[in-house]
């Protein structure tokens, strides 16, 4: 009878022999929910089944990318581009009919928009000087103006407007449309949200919830970080470490996808499995993503005109103007869905005219100059572009020179991708608080997901023993802003 085999004094944990090859370090990159594709850094296939691979609509589309422009804290319709006469003419007297049951707090009478309303462009939109570039514009923009949610606190509007609803954690429509349609390209993010709000929803607006981690969102920076100093950590790396990051990529999966085959329970080793690809999708993601994201970061590299076009030789526009040119890089090299957020400034319950227009004269150059440079570039046509916030602001007066949070009633526009130009949809009444001619924001959810080629009834997933979609069950599109 043979001696069994000395038993080791250390038998070493996967944990060690990570720290021993150096791949812990990696564990900075994996920090971030950057979810791309899985595998050995192979470019993208669309032949095979990667979970990003670009997939085909449920039928034509009209855009192919969407850049939303985010004003957090709710931009006033009526003192932007849902002009009411009779609210100028009856300034100072009440409202003429009843006041929302639930209110977000208590208001006083009427208060006159104080900037002038003009009309412009050959479409004849009316637009307030609050936005002297943006109006010039007008005839590129599709206006929204019955948008109706049913949340008048911030968090619960957020979250509506990202994910579809305001009382559960659901994916965000940016992952919702990564899922449906893959990316254009393997080597970036698919879904990036630059200088997000960590408020107010925080993470749970970009996030893909029960969807896959392949789909959650990318944060550049966030809304307390300068949009010049808005990083992706831990990007760069020696291009001597090259070879060895990949050696150190390959043996993590390795080691770890053995685990989970070895483990007996099936339905935890296939929930397990699915968490690990994930995680390992985003190591690749990070590893691709050192040759080619420094380089589409680079906003300082653009000509001198351009930058001016958005604004970033001053510096009262340079912040936005950044955010608007990184994400018409961003989309121009095949990322999905972009996100720019003006954090956390609209939300005037006071001093309506000196705040909103500091905050208007920060965002109209940069967004006017991406319109341009969109459409200069022939990518106007297939980049659905959309501003908005989470809701609006009564028509009432608070605090005397203040409005409070409106969810009643409200306007955003959209533009290119297929959308009509020099048009509106929907309607408030006479003094802008109620919507009259609605469109709820599943409404706005299904008519941007048909816009990209995808019918929101049939963009579904399973879990927890049903399907879900970002409509929920309901959603309208509003197939009169096609083109």
């Amino acid at each position: 009878m043979t001696d069994p085999a000395p038993r080791p004094l250390f038998q070493p944990s996967r944990r060690d022999l990570l720290r021993a090859t150096g791949v812990a370090a990696l564990a900075g990159l994996s920090a971030h929910p950057l979810f791309g594709l899985s595998g050995a850094g192979a470019r993208l296939d669309p032949t095979t089944s990667h979970p990003l691979a670009p997939r085909r609509p449920h039928f034509t589309p009209r855009a192919k990318r969407v850049i939303f422009l985010f004003m957090h804290g709710g931009p006033s319709q009526v003192d932007t581009f849902d002009y009411k006469p009779l609210l100028q003419r009856d300034t100072g007297k009440p409202l003429p009919f009843a006041k929302p049951r639930v209110q977000f707090a208590e208001t006083g009478n009427l208060l006159a928009s104080p900037w002038k309303f003009r009309q412009h462009g050959q479409s004849g939109m009316w637009a307030s000087d609050l936005f002297p570039e943006v109006a010039k514009q007008v005839d590129r923009l599709c206006f929204l103006k019955g948008l109706h949610g049913t949340n008048p606190a911030h968090g619960g509007a957020l979250l509506a407007l990202h994910t579809g609803s305001d009382t559960f954690v659901r994916p965000s429509m940016g992952s919702w449309i990564l899922y449906g349609l893959g990316t254009e390209n393997p080597d970036l993010p698919g879904f990036v949200t630059i200088c997000p709000s960590l408020g107010h929803g925080g993470v749970n607006n970009w996030s893909s919830a029960f969807l896959p981690g392949t789909y959650q969102g990318t944060p550049i920076g966030n809304a307390g970080v300068p949009a010049a100093q808005a990083v992706i950590e831990h990007l760069t790396a020696l291009p001597e470490r090259a070879h060895l990051e990949r050696v150190q990529l390959d043996l993590l999966a390795q080691l770890e996808r053995a685990s989970v085959g070895a483990q007996g329970d099936l339905a935890f080793a296939s929930a397990r499995s699915e968490a690990l690809e994930a995680r390992l999708a985003s190591f690749e993601l990070a590893y691709r993503m050192q040759s080619v994201a420094p380089r589409v970061l680079d906003v300082d590299s653009e000509d001198v005109a351009t930058k001016a076009l958005y604004g970033l030789d001053e510096m009262r526009t340079s912040n936005f103007g950044r955010q608007c040119l990184m994400a018409r890089r961003l989309s121009e090299a095949g990322v999905r869905f972009v996100q720019c957020s003006h954090s956390y400034k609209w939300d005037q319950h006071a001093n309506l005219e000196a705040d909103h227009t500091k905050n208007a004269s920060e965002v109209d150059l940069p967004i006017a100059g991406l319109l341009t440079d969109l459409a200069r570039r022939g990518l106007l046509d297939e980049t659905l572009v959309l501003w908005g916030g989470e809701f609006g602001r009564t028509p009432t007066a608070q605090d005397g020179n203040g409005r409070d949070h409106n969810p009643d009633g409200f306007t955003m526009w959209m533009a290119g991708g297929g959308t009509r130009g020099g048009t509106e949809h929907g309607s408030t009444d006479d003094y802008g608080y109620y919507a009259v001619d609605k469109i709820h924001v599943h409404d706005l959810h299904a008519t941007i997901l048909a816009l990209l080629g995808l019918d929101h009834e049939r963009l579904t997933y399973r879990h927890a023993g049903r399907d879900f979609r970002l409509t929920d069950v309901a959603g309208v599109v509003r197939r009169s802003v096609f083109a």
